[in-house]
């Protein structure tokens, strides 16, 4: 997820980050038992935002993300966007994720829209805030099935619900078959909510909303370990 207007990107120059933040924790349990976040909260605000819950769980070889929005009312999507487009100039749910205990600077950014289309890619964030003038870059995954990942969405507009699930392989964070219980991993989860009345505008929401409308600030992080 990347600026909205060259105004928010300035603002990080000055921006006064918490040391240490307070983030928050996750257990992981293996399939087909599920860790659950549930976050109402706005970025960077911290006001009422609709209910968005994530599910995760692991296997001997990938992670499994299952995204649920609640009260959605606008299903907003652009139709002839493709993979690694900008998606996230619409509606989306996203997911940061990094196999470590720190703040990362190199992590994996997955995004998912109401059409099943996805954003993929690595990012490189070495001063952990995109600061302004600092380098910043991302590599995508353009063959996802190559690399092993595999989605799924379903929308019922009746309930005002959309979700979409989303398998992560554990082979690209180095993690053998049958390795990853006891590993420790960073990760945040967002939403953005935007209506064809109010594009460009958005409504951003996370687990652990930094105090800037910028995703990639990975001080926020939470902790996350698979048990």
């Amino acid at each position: 997820m990347f600026f909205r207007s060259a105004a928010l990107l300035a603002s990080l120059v000055t921006a006064s980050l918490a040391a240490d933040p307070a983030v928050p924790s996750l257990n992981v349990p293996a399939c087909p038992k599920k860790g659950t976040v549930v976050y109402e909260t706005s970025v960077p605000d911290r006001t009422s935002f609709p209910k968005t819950q994530v599910d995760l769980c692991y296997d001997k070889s990938a992670i499994h993300l299952t995204f649920t929005a609640y009260n959605e009312t606008n299903f907003f999507y652009n139709a002839s966007a493709m993979t690694n487009d900008a998606i996230y100039n619409f509606e989306v749910m996203e997911a940061f994720i990094y196999h470590g205990k720190q703040d990362p600077q190199h992590y994996l950014e997955i995004e998912i829209a109401p059409n099943n289309v996805t954003y993929n890619a690595f990012v490189y964030n070495p001063s952990k805030v995109r600061a302004a003038g600092a380098e910043f870059g991302h590599e995508f995954i353009t063959d996802i099935y190559g690399y092993g990942m595999q989605t799924t969405t379903k929308l019922d507009h009746a309930k005002k619900l959309w979700t979409s699930n989303f398998r992560v392989p554990l082979g690209i964070f180095n993690i053998d078959n049958g390795a990853a219980c006891g590993t420790d991993w960073r990760m945040n989860f967002f939403r953005t909510i935007v209506s064809p009345a109010t594009y460009p505008n958005q409504t951003l929401g996370g687990w652990s909303p930094p105090n800037l409308a910028s995703f990639h600030i990975t001080p926020y992080f939470g902790h996350v370990k698979f048990i």
